[in-house]
This record gives structure tokens, C-alpha cells and sequence, in this order.
């Protein structure tokens, strides 16, 4: 490929939100930014849980389920730090609308394709098992699928245009959530 051939391509990177006449895949996400899914599902399950909350396990079953919740909300946080370091390190956006020049497969990468929004999902997992707060934990899973449908599908989509072959055999070797 010709240096000519190159410039086109390397400026629509670098300017994100792209021309009107820019493919789709270049311009900038209209899917709303994911960790506001989440948002919503916690304000919701807190918001349930006042009108009508849900029955939740007795002793010793809780106390084992508040372990549970805090180690989900301990790996919640390793997620989060090597996740963003390793994107820092790639010279990559951590905003999910943002586009990637460079695919990611390292670090937390190399076990899940979306460990920030693994992440987000044991927040809300961890958070609901702690507290005994039972809407945690289907709000989570429901935020998750969202999530997937939402923004996952689409950036999937949006990676194997740009990577090619490379994002695929990446697909083919890491799994989506875990």
C-alpha cells in the first residue's frame, strides 16, 4: 500500500467523530456509554429494593454470600486497574466510544474481551451479595446483556472491520465475558 493510500485512513483515526461521508464504523458511537447502563441498573435496584425488597438467605448461607460479594468486588478492582493500564500502556481510549488504533490482548485482555465491563458487572454482583440487597444480582445480569446488545455487539463489529484477521483469531481464542 502506497504512502497515499495510508493518509486517508490514518487522519479518519485520528479524528474519531470522522467526516459526514465517513463509514459508520469510523464515526463516533451513538449507543449510550456503557457504564450508564449501569448507573441505571444500580439507581434501580437500590430504588426496588426501598418499594419492595426481596426475601435474602439467612445465616450461615449470608455470611458465606457476603464473602462471595466481597471477593467479586476485590477482582471487580484488579479488573478495573490492569484493564486500564494495559489500554494506557497500548496508547488505547479507555471511553468505549472512542476508537482503538491498537487491538488490546494482553493483561486482563487475554482472558476476557470486555474486562471493564466484566468489571461493572461484579461491582453490581458484589455490591448485591455484600449487601443482601437481592435486586443486585438479576439488575446485574440484565445491565450485562444490555450491555452486550448495546455497545459489545457493535464494537465487535466495528474491531474486526479495522483488525481483520487478527481481531477474529483474538475472538476465536478469548472469550466475551469469561
Amino acid at each position: 500500500m502506497s504512502d497515499a493510500n495510508r493518509k486517508p485512513a490514518k487522519s479518519a483515526h485520528a479524528h474519531p467523530a470522522a467526516t459526514p461521508g465517513a463509514p459508520a464504523a469510523e464515526k463516533a458511537g451513538v449507543v449510550p456509554w456503557p457504564p450508564l447502563i449501569y448507573v441505571i441498573a444500580i439507581a434501580a435496584s437500590v430504588v426496588l429494593h426501598g418499594l419492595y425488597p426481596l426475601p435474602w438467605f439467612g445465616s450461615p448461607m449470608s455470611d458465606i454470600l457476603v464473602a462471595v460479594g466481597w471477593l467479586a468486588l476485590l477482582a471487580m478492582v484488579a479488573l478495573y486497574f490492569s484493564a486500564f493500564r494495559a489500554l494506557k500502556r497500548a496508547g488505547t481510549p479507555i471511553n468505549p466510544n472512542a476508537r482503538p488504533e491498537h487491538l488490546v490482548t494482553g493483561g486482563p485482555f487475554g482472558v476476557t474481551r470486555n474486562p471493564i465491563y466484566l468489571a461493572n458487572t461484579l461491582l453490581m454482583l458484589g455490591v448485591g451479595l455484600a449487601t443482601g440487597i437481592a435486586w443486585f444480582v438479576p439488575l446485574a445480569l440484565a445491565a450485562a446483556f444490555a450491555t452486550q446488545k448495546m455497545a459489545i455487539e457493535r464494537e465487535e463489529r466495528w474491531l474486526a472491520e479495522k483488525f481483520g484477521k487478527r481481531y477474529r483469531d483474538y475472538a476465536k481464542r478469548v472469550r466475551r465475558w469469561i
